[in-house]
């Protein structure tokens, strides 16, 4: 069995447009499904933002399944003004900050994506990178700056730094194929990092108190949720046209 494990239900909406026989699992997590990819038994699993949620995760598929792989998929923030919305990258390299301002690098294996994709051509674009994983949203365009400075990363997220030790532990193959929803540019007018609850999940009670003290961010949200779909939609096409 082939696992993928993401922060959230709909990083894998456009994935499950290939996944036949579809089934929900009832773990205990916010999200678990298994079916067939192009025929290849697979496993969905989210359970929240953060390493700690990730691993959680994974540790539910582990208990049910044998794996022979795992993979880290969703969205991330690019830390380069050449990386754009819609850009689909593959990680080489994983750095982490276990401990404050001393970053810690991983080699990774990358898939040996297929050249023909079956994504719109200005959407997609296929890039090996150092991939920041911190248990943290970047959500200025001055943190991203910093955060590539401090790291030479490329781009960041937050669930790969709790997965690749356990593939390690493991003994699998792990891979972590990411796709750019917020540009180094840009930066969030709500601190998301504020919005979570105790376990790390983004709280939507939170968020939606915070919207309507600073309704400006509306217009700026309803932006990002329409980005994201498109980049759940861009991903799903290629993740079902690598190879793992």
């Amino acid at each position: 069995m082939f696992a993928f494990v993401a922060s959230e239900s709909r990083e894998f909406s456009g994935l499950l447009r290939h996944v036949e026989g579809s089934t929900a699992l009832d773990w205990g997590i916010d999200f678990a499904r298994d079916g067939l990819l192009n025929g290849r038994a697979i496993v969905m699993a989210a359970n929240g933002p953060g390493p700690k949620l990730a691993a959680s995760a994974a540790k539910a598929i582990k208990g049910h399944y044998e794996l022979e792989g795992l993979a880290s998929i969703g969205f991330c923030g690019a830390l380069l003004p050449d990386l754009h919305a819609g850009d689909v990258l593959v990680a080489t390299s994983l750095v982490t900050v276990p401990h404050p301002g001393v970053p810690q690098a991983l080699s990774l294996p990358h898939s040996h994506v297929a050249h023909a994709l079956s994504v719109p051509r200005t959407h997609s674009c296929e890039r090996l990178v150092r991939l920041l994983s911190i248990d943290q949203v970047a959500h200025t365009a001055e943190s991203k700056h910093n955060l590539h400075h401090q790291t030479s990363a490329e781009a960041v997220e937050m669930e790969t730094a709790g997965l690749a030790p356990l593939a390690r532990e493991w003994q699998i193959p792990f891979f972590a194929v990411k796709i750019v929803t917020d540009t180094a540019s840009e930066s969030f007018l709500l601190d998301f990092n504020l919005l979570r609850t105790p376990e790390g999940r983004f709280s939507r009670p939170k968020i939606i108190a915070a919207t309507l003290r600073r309704p400006t961010a509306i217009p700026a949200l309803k932006n990002l949720n329409r980005r994201c779909t498109q980049a759940a939609a861009i991903l799903g096409d290629f993740l079902a046209n690598a190879s793992f």
